[in-house]
């Protein structure tokens, strides 16, 4: 057998244990927080039915979608019985290659989390108190151009409230925000928008019918600037009238101080009634902030559009203020998600922490605790089988008490064992020779001042779980 080279596929990644730390530190940030608010959790599987997730997410998000091929030999049914072309399929047979999807292929990895988490609300609707708070931590699969922050398997930290109209529910979402990013120690912006509103500017500009079109490129327009998007949208078939009229929103989609761009809204939304219905939604929201301790910086952005379809009012994003970095957190508020799989009527509102980019800021800042490269506090010394043997009732009782220990394997040199514990970032080590039993006591080392103190057993768990 020839020897394979080991890989991976791109956009996945493999975690070291200090990465595995890390990233269970954030995760359990973000899942204190979320408790904290009373949100309770999920989860669904890894794979969902293709018809719960394709059309749920513009056509940009269905052709990132992962679909897993059926089991067995899905051509067999049709295989042409031309005696010249054994085994070959049919042409006049087979359907054109988009539908050809359904005959191969009936499930795909997810997407995202929150249409599986509408799918769950309407199969155990009669299990559910609402409004149902729930939290999710899995990943997602997208199958999307790997680059720096953007992979295809990644993490999402999902809460949502579903069976709520109330904006006091946004005014939460971004409380959790704060929280999180204020116990991280990261500095953010939070950038809002409302659905509604882009529906005013597209009533406004005569384009009504055109809404998902018009967000769709809007939503390109900090990663490819305002000539592109007017570019596509030319594409697209939008005239030149409705482009020109366009210009002055898209000119204030970059003002960050709101109490400029909503006079601009108020004025030229003013007889658009959904249009004023999102700008009223965002002053309140707004208003709530203020009333209440918020650490972060809330900005209005005209051109934050996220691109899928089943956003209807508030828009959130959340960006480093620090690190060049696409959105670390982000969502919405969706009115009938749920209506899709027959619950009609049932609005919700959730955001998503993405933990890859928010790891990947977090160690650019080099903000994670240094303690945390250790996940053992004390080691024992191996001085061979006798003080093995001394050994093992005490490491069993550190453990009863919470403090996480270890014993090294092998009676190997002192130098071995010493480097051991220093490369796992083990803050002290345990030495117990032949003195120290005869004595029933014990040789603490603290491997970051190198001093060393005979101690008793009761010393020692005091020392260590300081």
């Amino acid at each position: 057998m020839s020897i394979q080279k080991p890989s991976i596929p791109k956009g996945t990644r493999d975690f070291s244990p200090l990465e595995m730390v890390r990233r269970n530190y954030i995760f359990d940030t973000i899942r204190r927080v979320f408790q904290l608010f009373g949100y309770q959790p999920i989860e669904t599987p890894a794979m969902e039915n293709l018809s719960t997730l394709l059309g749920k997410y513009g056509e940009e998000g269905d052709k990132l979608l992962f679909k897993i091929l059926n089991s067995g030999n899905f051509l067999d049914k049709y295989k042409s019985t031309k005696e010249d072309v054994p085994n070959s399929v049919d042409a006049d047979i087979l359907p054109d290659f988009k539908d050809l999807t359904s005959f191969i292929t009936e499930k795909g990895l997810r997407y995202d989390l929150t249409v599986p988490f509408a799918r769950f609300v309407v199969q155990h609707q009669n299990e559910l108190t609402f409004p149902f708070k729930r939290y999710q931590i899995q990943p997602v699969w997208r199958a999307d151009r790997p680059q720096k922050g953007r992979y295809r398997e990644f993490f999402q930290c999902d809460v949502d409230v579903i069976g709520s109209d109330s904006l006091l529910n946004e005014v939460e979402l971004i409380q959790i925000v704060d929280k999180v990013f204020s116990s991280l120690g990261l500095n953010y912006i939070v950038k809002l928008n409302n659905r509604k509103i882009l529906s005013g500017i597209a009533e406004m500009i005569g384009e009504p019918g055109r809404l998902i079109d018009l967000t769709v490129s809007l939503d390109k327009m900090e990663k490819t600037g305002m000539e592109m998007v007017i570019s596509e949208l030319r594409e697209k078939g939008f005239t030149s009238d409705s482009i020109n009229s366009l210009i002055p929103y898209l000119n204030f989609a970059t003002e960050k101080d709101h109490t400029k761009a909503l006079p601009f809204l108020k004025d030229q939304l003013k007889t658009s009634n959904i249009g004023l219905e999102g700008i009223n939604e965002f002053e309140k929201i707004t208003s709530c902030l203020r009333d209440i301790s918020f650490n972060g910086h809330v900005e209005l952005d005209i051109s934050l559009a996220r691109g899928l379809n089943y956003y209807t009012g508030t828009i959130i994003e959340v960006k480093a203020a620090d690190v060049p970095m696409g959105s670390i957190c982000g969502g919405g508020r969706y009115d009938d998600l749920t209506g899709i799989f027959g619950l009609k009527g049932v609005s919700g509102v959730g955001i998503s922490f993405g933990a890859d980019r928010i790891y990947d800021v977090m160690n650019e800042l080099n903000l994670f605790p240094e303690t945390l490269g250790s996940t053992t506090k004390v080691l024992f010394v191996n001085f061979g089988e006798a003080e093995e043997r001394y050994c093992l009732p005490l490491l069993a009782k550190l453990r009863e008490e919470g403090i996480a220990s270890e014993i090294y394997p092998d009676n190997s040199k002192m130098k071995k064992q010493l480097d051991y514990a220093n490369k796992k970032n083990i803050p002290f080590v345990v030495l117990v020779g032949e003195n120290e039993m005869k004595e029933n006591k014990l040789t603490l080392k603290n491997m970051e001042t190198g001093e060393q103190d005979t101690i008793t057993f009761e010393q020692l768990k005091n020392k260590i779980a300081k």
